[in-house]
């Protein structure tokens, strides 16, 4: 080990191999402080060819590797096992190009999020994908987990954004597929191969993704509505009023909001009424004109919206959005709470939530079920927990016993137990009893081909 800090430290720099425990701790531990991990080192390359040469290194020593980008995974795949080299790609973060005619924009993997959006931005153009953390996500990071955010209703997850990349393979080869194009027919797309993969078959070290024409208008409203299936039969109105102008379309549950009203400053209820389910609906136009009123007019017709308010103003548009998107920052705030990310169909939404509210409350009298989420494309965020902390501790305990709960129901319905979040080491056993062996054993020959030595993020996805 003391030959490969030697050797990777001629490779990038002494500065930029850390090894001191101060200097490595916010590297082993995730956003959420449920896992902690140990590493060998943290390396931070600042190019292409510095980390092939890292992961040459690596690969020669048989030392196992974890790539890393904002560190703002939700399930623990970019923290260390045991041991492991931490590959952090944060300093891999320039705009390579613009191509405005083409509406691509090639990054690397370092980039925030939020650097894209602004780099597209300045060129009059949209980069649509939006998560909470975007100020610290990182493409790299996004593309390794597949994201998906609060506009895949209309533009779709950070998959059908991705139109090429460049990847470090487990030996240190470096495959440039950089290609900007929308038709390519040669072959087996393998850039599909890495995404979502979370770090486990390659190092993504850039990317070329899609950009968008701006919108010239959009229109925000905040809807009170009686049931997640009144939510639906919204959705379903509104989309044949405006079809794919409908850009975001959330669920937020009462118990969300009002964590979010109790834990985060300068929040207020958008509503006079109390309604059991918001609704959080945006719409976005070529149009510079009329799109407000069209859309209150839509909700006056539809039978189901119980209240509403529509942004009158930039501020306000935001203010409603950070209502939405302070949600797991109030339920971190909170403390522990049981975890789920599940998508089903659309049709299924009520289905879902009636059917694992009751199993839950049946099993676990007074639990707190705090629901919202993407249900423009079928993913909800469907957390548990115990009001009280000393019983909120054994009720975390018996983690299990609810995620078996709440995903056979999943499964039931036709759905997936990881939507948007991927599954790190936290869901790495779970997927096994919902996958058919079949799946599984492609997969694995899959990590086979391309990680022979098992040396790419080991105890994560297979």
């Amino acid at each position: 080990m003391t030959n490969l800090l030697a050797s990777l430290r001629a490779a990038i720099g002494d500065t930029h191999v850390l090894t001191d425990s101060q200097d490595t701790a916010p590297y082993l531990s995730d956003w959420r402080g449920r896992y902690q991990g140990i590493a060998l080192c943290v390396v931070l390359p600042g190019t292409t060819d510095e980390v092939a040469a890292v992961v040459r290194l690596c690969d020669k020593a048989n030392v196992p590797m974890v790539p890393q980008g904002g560190n703002t995974g939700l399930c623990g795949g970019s923290i260390p096992v045991g041991g492991e080299v931490v590959i952090s790609l944060k300093r891999l973060n320039r705009v390579r190009e613009l191509d405005a005619a083409n509406c691509t924009i090639t990054v690397e993997a370092g980039c925030s999020l939020h650097q894209v959006q602004q780099a597209a931005a300045a060129e009059g153009l949209l980069f649509p994908l939006s998560i909470a953390s975007e100020g610290t996500a990182t493409i790299g990071g996004n593309l390794s987990t597949n994201a998906g955010g609060v506009q895949v209703l209309r533009y779709g997850n950070t998959r059908d954004l991705a139109l090429g990349l460049e990847v470090v393979l487990a030996d240190g080869t470096v495959w440039n597929g950089l290609r900007g194009l929308r038709k390519d027919n040669t072959g087996y797309d393998l850039k599909h191969l890495f995404i979502g993969a979370e770090g486990t078959l390659g190092l993504v070290t850039s990317a070329v993704m899609k950009l968008f024409p701006r919108p010239r208008q959009q229109s925000t409203a905040w809807v009170g509505v009686e049931s997640p299936l009144a939510a639906v039969n919204l959705l379903t109105h509104l989309k044949g009023d405006f079809g794919d102008r409908i850009t975001a379309f959330e669920l937020i549950g009462a118990t969300a909001l009002d964590m979010v009203i109790h834990h985060i400053p300068g929040s207020r209820k958008p509503l006079q009424a109390i309604v059991p389910w918001q609704v959080l609906v945006e719409l976005s136009d070529s149009e510079e004109v009329g799109l407000d009123e069209a859309l209150q007019n839509s909700l006056a017709n539809t039978g189901t919206a119980m209240d509403s308010v529509i942004a009158q103003s930039e501020a306000q548009r935001a203010a409603l959005w950070r209502l939405r998107e302070s949600i797991s920052e109030a339920q971190r705030i909170e403390g522990f709470s049981i975890k789920h990310d599940i998508s089903v169909p659309v049709s299924k939404i009520a289905e879902f939530i009636s059917t694992a509210d009751a199993a839950l409350e049946a099993a676990f009298p007074g639990v707190r079920i705090v629901c919202f989420g993407h249900v423009g494309d079928g993913n909800l965020h469907y957390n548990q927990s115990q009001p009280v902390a000393v019983s909120n501790k054994d009720f975390i305990a018996r983690s299990d016993e609810v995620n078996k709960m709440v995903h056979d129901i999943v499964h039931s319905l036709n759905g997936s137990i990881s939507a948007e979040h991927g599954l790190g080491q936290l869901k790495r056993t779970e997927i096994l009893r919902y996958k058919s062996g079949t799946e599984i054993e492609l997969m694995r020959a899959v990590k086979k081909a391309l990680d022979p030595k098992g040396l790419m993020n080991p105890g994560k996805v297979v």
